[in-house]
């Protein structure tokens, strides 16, 4: 079994860090919902929250305002996520520099998603092609700390294992210092990709990504999207709780505990939740993992 470098970082809890992931929200009310989830997550003392960043241009405004209003209204460390998907070098750049003069240092570089479901990636002409142009890129820029992408059951567009390590072990040495997983549900998954990852010489963090399932078609449709598989037992643990919303909450919260603390358990001692901009299931797997509210002191 693969032994699990521990970051240098002063553990949140229990000898443990975390991390929080958010999306930008699209009215009002999201907003209202995410600044609520916020709140109550940021006692939780994370090494840092990311939010995501879309194809289009308005969502990527919401997220230059989203990073922005948490670095400056909360005491959170604020990563802002960059994709290559539509748009040019010179626009990506722009943006990396305006986060960098506003005081942001941690970019999560990816490639990013088609902005049509269905439809193949394709690069932007003059833009940068795939994360690995683009953590170069950022590296040129100013010396930020990039955060990359990991697949442990292979992305959907990687032609084998193999090339995915190669991959990976590339962005990294492009300047990358740590890769946050993809979300799955078989710990043995992610403990074959760390071993493999441990023979191809990647020896940096290697973050496992957590999704706790609010909604069970929604987390199938994303896991298809992702190449992450969805195990039978899953499946089977939410079957006919479409319409009972209170025991779904309480079986996927048990569900992401046990999964939490079989890789705790093994010696995983950084986490990185997708919260889907709620509270709840993060906050019990956090008081479950030893991970209690710290006292913030007034500004």
């Amino acid at each position: 079994m693969t032994v699990i470098r521990k970051d240098d970082a002063t553990a949140a809890g229990n000898g443990l860090q975390v991390s929080f992931e958010f999306f930008p929200p699209k009215t009002e009310a999201m907003e209202e919902t995410l600044w609520s989830t916020i709140k109550r997550l940021e006692p939780l003392g994370p090494r840092f929250v990311s939010v995501t960043y879309g194809a289009g241009g308005s969502t990527r405004q919401r997220t230059h305002n989203t990073v922005r209003r948490i670095a400056s209204e909360t005491s959170l460390v604020a990563a802002a996520h960059l994709t290559c998907v539509g748009a040019s070098r010179d626009e990506v750049d722009q943006v990396a520099r305006e986060y960098w003069d506003a005081g942001i240092r941690h970019i999560v570089a990816l490639r990013g998603d088609p902005p049509e479901t269905g439809v193949k990636y394709a690069p932007h002409p003059e833009g940068y092609a795939y994360a690995l142009d683009l953590v170069h890129g950022l590296k040129r820029i100013a010396d930020f700390e990039v955060s990359v992408a990991a697949y442990p059951e292979v992305h959907p567009d990687a032609p084998s294992e193999s090339f995915e390590l190669d991959y990976l072990k590339r962005k990294l040495d492009a300047g990358a210092t740590r890769a946050i997983t993809q979300f799955f549900f078989e710990t043995d998954s992610f403990f074959r990709f760390l071993d493999r990852a441990e023979k191809a010489g990647i020896d940096v963090p290697i973050v496992p990504g957590i999704l706790p399932v609010t909604n069970f078609k929604t987390v199938a449709r994303f896991a298809d999207m992702c190449g992450a598989a969805i195990p039978e037992w899953l499946a089977r643990h939410f079957e006919d709780l479409d319409d009972d919303p209170e025991t779904r909450q309480m079986v996927a919260a048990s569900i992401a505990v046990e999964q939490c603390l079989k890789l705790r358990d093994q010696g995983i001692r950084e986490f990185h939740f997708y919260t889907l901009n709620r509270a709840e299931l993060t906050r019990v797997i956090c008081h479950m993992l030893g991970i209690r509210p710290r006292v913030l002191s007034e500004a």
